[in-house]
């Protein structure tokens, strides 16, 4: 009875040993492979980490790029100040066009167009007026002042600045325009006093002293009009009150 129970003793031994060299066949000891796998797996996470930065270093270098980029934008403004130089060509455009403001023609006033006459006023005293009157069939201009020469003068009276108009006086068909002469001093203290039988009035044209055509020679009093150093004549006006104002 002994023999037995060992035997059977001896047999269940063998029973469980069996069991266990079963149980590490089977999918539990899988899985405990399984996991011992996954360690690589889960060590890839940090692994990929570590690439994180050399991916943010690349992405810095994408932000490089967009510093490229803006360098793109630079050379955009770049662009753009080429439009800035075609501005500046605007402007020069601007300035011809401002060219082209000017008057397109220009038709002085003279001995050829006009009638002129010159007579001494009672009021101011020692004054005489010029009157020139259109008599062509277009507007013609009065630049500056009539040039006056009595006899053979050899000097020419100077303007009074203060009579200078804001603009050149044109005269429509058949429209006047007037200037005002000092003969002499009021008081007397001009010298070299003359008696002057013929007169010339000249014309100027678009820049100062510059001929503007033929010039008229209106009729004086049969005595002859009397002037001395003192003899200066107005800018012309369009009004014959502004003519003798000075």
């Amino acid at each position: 009875m002994r023999t037995s129970r060992l035997q059977l003793l001896a047999a269940a031994g063998v029973a469980v040993a069996s069991l266990a060299l079963t149980a590490c066949q089977d999918g539990t000891g899988t899985r405990d492979e399984g996991a011992s796998a996954s360690q690589p797996v889960a060590s890839a996470p940090s692994g990929a980490s570590s690439q994180g930065p050399k991916e943010s270093a690349s992405g810095s270098g994408g932000n490089g790029s967009t510093a490229n980029g803006s360098g793109g934008d630079a050379a955009g403004t770049g662009a753009s100040g080429g439009k800035g130089s075609s501005g500046d060509k605007g402007s020069s455009a601007d300035t011809s066009g401002g060219s082209d403001d000017a008057p397109a023609t220009f038709n002085p006033c003279n001995g050829a167009n006009t009638s002129v006459t010159a007579a001494p006023v009672s009021r101011p005293v020692n004054h005489m007026l010029i009157t020139v009157k259109n008599t062509g069939s277009q507007n013609c201009d009065l630049t500056y002042y009539p040039v006056l020469r009595f006899d053979e003068m050899q000097w020419v009276p100077q303007p009074i600045e203060d009579s200078k108009p804001q603009a050149v006086v044109t005269l429509g068909p058949g429209e006047s325009a007037y200037a005002g002469v000092v003969l002499s001093a009021a008081d007397g203290s001009g010298s070299g006093g003359a008696t002057g039988k013929k007169l010339t009035v000249g014309f100027q044209a678009r820049t100062p002293n510059s001929d503007g055509g033929p010039a008229a020679i209106p009729s004086l009093p049969a005595k002859g009009v009397y002037y001395d150093s003192s003899l200066t004549v107005t800018y012309w006006q369009s009004s014959m009150d502004d003519a003798l104002t000075y």
